[in-house]
């Protein structure tokens, strides 16, 4: 179920979210998307999206990954941990965003016309490259590091 906007407004003023990013890989490099909203506009980001009221987490993920692949995932992502993104903003002014966010990582065959209502572009990243980019957003660092899942990234 999706909220009108000013209920959702409500709610992420004051609750955080609980949201599910896929990390796909295909052959060691990592699909990241450039993002078209905030949070975390133009930045390149992992793929994903909320958990909606009543929907089993299994569920989201399969939604989610229909809606930002295109695609009906054939096996069961891994699940990598649990991470916090907290931004100064979101989709309305004068608003900031707290997700809880639950990383899976799913390998994937090389993906071509990808949606585009979140993302402008798609691009393939090693993971040097990716961890040395600043396009490259720092909560989408924290799931390749040595403690993922056990501290938040700090600004």
């Amino acid at each position: 179920m999706f909220l009108e906007a000013e209920v959702f407004k409500t709610v992420i003023d004051n609750t955080p979210l609980v949201s599910v990013d896929l990390i796909v890989k295909h052959e060691g490099q990592i699909l990241l998307g450039k993002r078209v909203n905030r949070p975390a506009m133009r930045y390149w980001f992992t793929l994903g999206g909320r958990v909606l009221k009543n929907e089993h987490i299994k569920d989201a993920i399969e939604r989610i990954a229909k809606l930002e692949l295109g695609l009906a995932l054939t096996s069961t992502p891994r699940f990598i941990g649990v991470f916090e993104h907290l931004y100064d903003n979101s989709i309305f002014d004068a608003v900031s965003t707290h997700y809880v966010n639950l990383a899976y990582e799913v390998e994937l065959p090389d993906l071509t016309d990808l949606p585009t209502e979140q993302h402008s572009d798609y691009r393939w990243f090693d993971l040097d490259t990716l961890m040395q980019s600043e396009e490259v957003h720092p909560y989408v660092k924290d799931y390749f590091s040595t403690e993922k899942g056990t501290v938040p990234h700090k600004k």
